[in-house]
């Protein structure tokens, strides 16, 4: 499954749009159970977390996903190892949509200790503008989600690395300068979320879901109006979303790329 969401928009957008239920999960993998049951027992506060509370609506997501019986594991990870994506719950506590369980086997540097039972200002609290922008509007899709409407958005980042796995930054992005500018195509790779929400209509709950694609550089350069919508995405990214990003650390690499294959292709305009 290919996802380019930068050549919709280089910004933060929230971008939700409505798709049938045939859409909903996108499937992929021929056994996500042994990727995510090794992950479970090797890092388990990385990848797992429940509050006392949840156990009803995590039913609701079980049951939703055709899990009746979840033979003794929380029913939310019972669900989560049989789909690709990682699921994640959220419940209206305290005035606020906080996380109530998750299961998150392919994390972008981020972990399951770090964000369950907060809110979505907490959660998105790193991310420039995000209270001014979008906060109030994120909240009313919340509240205003109705039960069968399912909405997907997606959204983009550059890594140097292959691994669905990367709850830390500091491992990955410390490789950076091993990496030599002839070598950008394969060690970099555009880091695509593909999430979804949809009301629980029995536990009034909010289902989010999360899948990781990642697409070496190299594939950029197959196509040279593919090449030539992410040089532009990446050039015109806004400051807030280029510094969350970290675009900063991988600018000198993706220049080289995009110079090497855009005097091949005549696209970029160096």
């Amino acid at each position: 499954m290919s996802h380019r969401p930068w050549e919709e928009s280089a910004d933060f957008s929230i971008g939700l749009s409505p798709i049938d239920e045939a859409r909903w999960l996108e499937g992929g993998e021929a056994d996500p159970a042994a990727r995510k049951d090794r992950l479970y027992a090797a890092h388990r506060d990385l990848v797992w977390g429940e509050t006392a509370a949840s156990r009803s609506g995590q039913a609701e997501v079980a049951a939703l996903l055709g899990i009746t019986d979840p033979a003794g594991l929380p029913p939310l990870y019972a669900a989560a190892r049989t789909v690709a994506d990682d699921l994640v719950l959220m419940e209206k506590s305290d005035g606020a949509w906080r996380v109530a369980a998750i299961s998150l086997s392919a994390p972008t540097f981020f972990t399951a200790r770090e964000v369950l039972g907060r809110s979505l200002a907490e959660i998105h609290g790193p991310v420039n503008g995000f209270s001014e922008r979008f906060l109030v509007r994120l909240t009313r899709i919340f509240e205003g989600l109705r039960p069968g409407l399912i909405l997907q958005r997606r959204n983009w980042s550059v890594v140097n690395s292959s691994e669905t796995f990367t709850p830390f930054s500091a491992p990955v992005r410390a490789r950076i300068g091993e990496i030599s500018p002839g070598e950008a195509g394969q060690a970099l790779f555009t880091r695509v979320e593909r999430q979804t929400v949809r009301r629980l209509p029995q536990t009034g709950g909010v289902l989010f879901t999360i899948r990781v694609w990642l697409t070496p550089f190299s594939d950029l350069a197959q196509s040279p109006e593919r090449l030539a919508a992410f040089a532009k995405a990446w050039r015109a990214a806004a400051p807030d979303f280029a510094a969350y990003k970290g675009f900063h650390l991988y600018a000198d690499l993706v220049e080289a790329f995009l110079r090497a294959e855009g005097e091949s292709h005549s696209v970029n305009g160096a």
